[in-house]
């Protein structure tokens, strides 16, 4: 079974320097390089020089051991407390300002494919969602089809090309959420 986390931080160095942890690491060919933003909270072989485990990440997962993905997510350094998050959480968005280039070219993970997210016309963070998913080249077949007929296959994983898994697109299109309703509301981050 495999054992996939990701949790979104506006600076995941804060969390990591008061936090013990070691580095996953990635093979490349005969080259190691630290992975970009896995890391194990429980014991690992880690080497002493480098600090990141001595497997490659999925020889670890194989191990029994498991890694966590902390990843860097500008947007909530935009704000000030979580309560102003929930906040614009709460509210609907404003779903139309995705038939409009120059909103999409300001948003999270979407600015660069303007032109499926006007296609497609988003009414959910669900359907958001699947866009995200569809603009990956695992899955970018489903563009243009109806929103039943992407929902029967976005999700399907496939072996030999990225695709999205569905718990992180969800997560990333509430990210896109929040951005639309802080365009539309404003957010004062010195209030909290």
């Amino acid at each position: 079974m495999s054992f996939d986390v990701d949790i979104d931080f506006a600076d995941r160095e804060q969390v990591l320097k008061v936090v013990k942890h070691s580095a996953a690491m990635q093979r490349d060919g005969s080259k190691e390089r630290k992975h970009n933003t896995g890391v194990y909270f429980h014991h690992v072989p880690t080497n002493p020089f480098t600090g990141l485990c001595t497997l490659d990440y999925k020889q670890a997962e194989d191990a029994g051991w498991f890694k966590i993905d902390l990843l860097n997510v500008g947007i909530y350094s935009n704000f000030a407390s979580n309560e102003q998050i929930d906040d614009l959480l709460d509210k609907e968005p404003v779903w139309e300002l995705l038939e409009h280039r120059e909103v999409i070219k300001q948003l999270f993970h979407i600015h660069n494919h303007s032109d499926t997210v006007i296609r497609m016309k988003p009414r959910s963070i669900e359907q958001l969602a699947m866009v995200l998913a569809i603009i990956r080249p695992g899955k970018k077949h489903l563009i243009g089809r109806s929103w039943s007929e992407i929902e029967q296959e976005v999700w399907t994983k496939t072996e030999d090309v990225y695709s999205f898994k569905k718990s992180h697109a969800i997560g990333y299109a509430a990210a896109i959420a929040l951005q639309l309703n802080q365009l539309v509301y404003g957010v004062d981050r010195s209030k909290s």
